[in-house]
């Protein structure tokens, strides 16, 4: 058969297929400004699989600030900006105008009404309930004794079982089990032991792992195809129910599980964030099945935010280590150089933590290429003009892309794109603070991110205990550079395979 006849008769047996093809290159031509930069979804689409590395070259071609019309997939307008003066006036000197809005709410309403999707008197007052636990001496030396702990019972004793088999591990999943782990005991005041040497399967976070696969998922969809899936309940709307259904019934266990405790008055106070909760029911105002719910999403919230940006953080710093033996020679050194206390054990206390200077540098380093939470969407209340000149209205969205600012000339300068904690530190060796529109991975306010030195003091925890004890090499054959997974967090597609050493 010749080729010419061939292609007549492919043409002719799949017309349907060839006509979905013919619309959506019609679609993504002509919705192409005059200088080449996408004007809508169909672009977005084509670069799905490569969403925050494609949102990068197009704000390096526009100027750090773009604007998406409403067209074709797209229900609003999108100002997608990593300008950091920008940045400045959305997350903070204008913020009560750019709340997270009804999309953002009906996307993320797995969350329910926790502090991610909370506005006005809601937000405020669950940010302050938390605020109080987390500046509790008391809190914050359970949380250092918890995170010892599972170090020494668990983190430290499987990588030592891996090295001395030789066999390799996904570290990502290792990282992922053990903040889970610790994110469950300071939130619920119990250890689920996700960290265990058979890898046990847990529903709770594997539900979590689904749910975030599907909130991008809606982000990137056209809207009426989403709709579609939800009224035949198919696809990623059905994935959605089957893990909501598994979040909600973990919760409610351990919530009637805490409440046996407390009931029992032999037990001690917890010092948890749930207990912290239940103990404000009257504040709250809430009764039976209203309070239940308001219990399921505030602690819901902060099992997403305690477990997932932790373990994202580590996973790609231990990565950029394993490129960057330099790096790790100076973390090394400056490890033995500051050893713990006597007595103290193989742990740092939170004093010997803060004299980790270097360390903190190369976190920071590592979290602004790689933030754990790579984009912020916020909607638009009133008209506004931006620092830039860029006019937004009430239908609009403004989209910051974390990822994105971490790699950008104009602000960080032409090394921008390196691994380099040096530019953390002044010529006297000390931390450079970055002001919080330039450094984003912990927001800015006033919505800063209130676990920020929780998870320096876990960060520098982990490394302290794995650094001096193993080298990590990344397995033959896996990626040059990890692809970033499509989520709302900034995880590994394909986890980090790594083959364990003994030092």
């Amino acid at each position: 058969m010749d080729v010419v006849s061939w292609v007549r008769g492919f043409l002719g047996g799949n017309m349907e297929i060839m006509a979905s093809l013919a619309c959506f290159l019609f679609l993504f031509f002509r919705f192409r400004r005059w200088d080449g930069l996408p004007t809508s979804w169909p672009a977005l689409c084509v670069n799905t699989g490569r969403m925050h590395d494609w949102l990068t070259e197009l704000l390096h071609a526009a100027g750090m600030s773009y604007v998406m019309r409403r067209r074709w997939g797209l229900p609003v307008d999108v100002l997608v900006t990593a300008d950091p003066a920008n940045v400045a006036h959305v997350l903070s000197a204008n913020f009560d105008n750019y709340p997270k809005g009804a999309r953002y709410n009906t996307v993320f309403s797995v969350l329910g009404d926790g502090i991610f999707n909370a506005d006005g008197e809601s937000w405020s007052f669950q940010r302050r309930k938390a605020h109080a636990l987390l500046s509790d001496a008391g809190f914050r030396a359970a949380v250092a004794a918890n995170t010892a702990r599972k170090l020494d019972e668990g983190l430290v004793p499987l990588l030592d079982g891996l090295a001395t088999s030789g066999t390799t591990v996904d570290l990502q999943d290792v990282f992922m089990r053990l903040t889970f782990d610790l994110t469950a005991m300071f939130v619920f005041g119990i250890d689920p032991g996700c960290l265990a040497a058979d890898f046990p399967h847990v529903p709770f976070a594997a539900a979590i792992d689904d749910t975030e696969e599907v909130l991008v998922y809606r982000y990137v969809t056209p809207v009426p195809w989403v709709k579609l899936q939800s009224y035949l309940n198919i696809g990623h709307r059905q994935k959605m129910s089957k893990a909501r259904r598994v979040l909600d019934a973990s919760i409610a266990e351990l919530v009637s599980l805490r409440r046996q405790r407390a009931a029992n008055s032999t037990c001690e106070a917890g010092t948890d964030l749930l207990t912290s909760y239940m103990a404000c029911q009257a504040e709250v105002g809430k009764v039976g099945a209203e309070f239940d719910r308001f219990l399921r999403d505030t602690t819901l919230n902060l099992v997403f935010a305690g477990r997932d940006t932790t373990s994202s953080a580590l996973s790609w710093f231990f990565w950029l280590l394993s490129n960057h033996p330099d790096v790790e020679a100076k973390i090394l050194a400056e490890l033995l150089e500051n050893p713990p206390a006597s007595g103290a054990g193989h742990h740092r206390t939170t004093a010997e933590l803060t004299r980790l200077v270097y360390l903190h540098a190369a976190l920071s380093e590592s979290l602004r290429l790689y933030p754990p939470l790579p984009f912020q969407y916020k909607s638009v209340a009133r008209p506004d003009t931006l620092p830039s000149g860029a006019t937004v209205g009430p239908s609009w969205v403004v989209i910051i892309p974390f990822y994105s600012m971490g790699r950008m000339e104009a602000v960080w300068g032409k090394d921008c794109l390196e691994f380099r904690p040096e530019r953390w530190l002044t010529a006297e060796g000390r931390f450079r603070h970055e002001p919080s529109h330039k450094f984003v991975a912990f927001n800015m306010r006033p919505r800063t991110c209130l676990g920020k030195d929780l998870a320096y003091a876990q960060m520098k925890a982990v490394v302290a205990a794995v650094v001096p004890r193993f080298q990590l090499e990344v397995a033959a054959g896996a990626a040059a550079r990890p692809k970033p997974k499509l989520s709302p967090i900034l995880h590994m597609k394909d986890g980090l395979e790594v083959r364990v050493h003994k030092r």
